[in-house]
């Protein structure tokens, strides 16, 4: 199988496991004490916490694999890394949840979590993908009024 319509696919078609697998990409399942994953591009392996849910998993293998696309090497400056994990997080997002798959879901779920649980990712990347389509008319988002007039 080519790695090609994996990268091309998404939303629930996704599956970036397969993409990892495909690229020759070493994923190790180990307990972590602060992350829920990480990318080493010495070794050209990504390391995921053991213990996560399915759903949780499929988002930490998609945000590393943002991180392996971008080639991202550890990073001493705070700002740089920041940078790169926000980037990963926007792409592995996007990735995630097409706006297909959430057009449908928004017909009917009545809020962030069931809408995450059918859309397979957890609730933080659902609200990172909301946020970058700036959340216009999508339910489950809080839409301010004006600082103006309230």
């Amino acid at each position: 199988m080519s790695v090609l319509p994996q990268l091309l696919s998404a939303g629930l078609q996704y599956a970036p496991a397969v993409v990892l697998d495909e690229l020759g990409i070493v994923v190790v399942r180990t307990w972590l004490r602060d992350t829920w994953g990480a990318w080493s591009r010495d070794r050209r392996r990504v390391v995921v916490a053991s213990g996560l849910s399915a759903v949780q998993e499929r988002c930490v293998l998609a945000h590393e694999l943002e991180h392996v696309f971008a080639d991202d090497a550890d990073c001493n400056s705070p700002v740089a890394r920041i940078r790169q994990e926000r980037r990963a997080d926007l792409q592995a997002a996007r990735r995630l949840v097409a706006i297909s798959d959430l057009a449908e879901v928004a017909q009917w779920a009545t809020d962030v979590q069931t809408a995450a649980a059918e859309l397979r990712v957890t609730e933080r990347l659902l609200e990172v993908r909301l946020n970058d389509l700036r959340g216009e008319g999508w339910p489950w988002r809080h839409q301010g009024g004006s600082r103006i007039a309230g």
